[in-house]
This record gives structure tokens, C-alpha cells and sequence, in this order.
């Protein structure tokens, strides 16, 4: 795992992209998601093997990664449910600034774990 803090916090470290690294550090950051976890590669690992490709495991491997950033990191992991809680909003304006804050999220946590 790298030992780089962002942000300036003390956070869990920024896991290796293995199977096995990414596991640890779901337990370490948002452990009621690792039977979510096992089901979603148990998916991507049978659909490499029917499809032939490797692109299932690589995509599982980085959805993973990136909820992972986004679970480490207190300012993503806020800015997330805050965004999440006003989806449904009823006024469409809030609902809209809400969508484009959980994109933005998503993209700050997927930049961060291609560097």
C-alpha cells in the first residue's frame, strides 16, 4: 500500500490494485461492503473467463479502488452522501448540483488512483 497521505491527512494508505490489497483495505475502511465485494468479483472473474478478456477484472479492480479512495478519504466520503441524500430532491435545481457533485466525486477518486 502506498504511504502517501492526501490532503494533508493521516489517512489508511492508498491500497495496491490486487485483489487481495483492495480486500484488506475494504475491511479497514467499509467492512459491511466486503460480501458486496466478494459477489461483484466472483461476477467479474466469470465473466473474464466466458468473454476472454481480462477488461471484467481490470473494471472490478477500479470501481473497487475508487470506492475505496472515496471510503479513506473523510472529504469524499462526505461530499458523497451529501450528494446521494439530495438525488431525489424535490426542488430539480438541488437535485441536478447534486448529481454533478457525486460525478465529480467519482472523478476526483478515479484520478487519484490512476496517479
Amino acid at each position: 500500500m502506498s504511504t502517501q497521505a492526501d490532503h494533508g491527512h493521516g489517512l489508511v494508505p492508498r491500497p495496491e490494485q490486487t485483489p487481495d490489497v483492495l480486500r484488506a483495505a475494504l475491511a479497514a475502511v467499509d467492512p459491511q461492503r466486503l460480501p458486496e465485494m466478494q459477489r461483484t468479483k466472483d461476477e467479474a472473474f466469470a465473466k473474464a473467463v466466458e468473454w476472454q478478456s481480462l477488461s471484467p477484472v481490470r473494471s472490478w479492480v477500479l470501481t473497487w479502488a475508487r470506492d475505496i479512495e472515496i471510503a479513506r478519504r473523510p472529504d469524499l466520503a462526505a461530499r458523497l452522501a451529501h450528494a446521494k441524500n439530495n438525488l431525489e430532491h424535490e426542488d430539480a435545481d438541488v437535485a441536478r448540483e447534486a448529481l454533478r457533485e457525486l460525478s465529480a466525486v467519482l472523478d476526483e477518486a478515479m484520478k487519484a488512483v490512476h496517479a
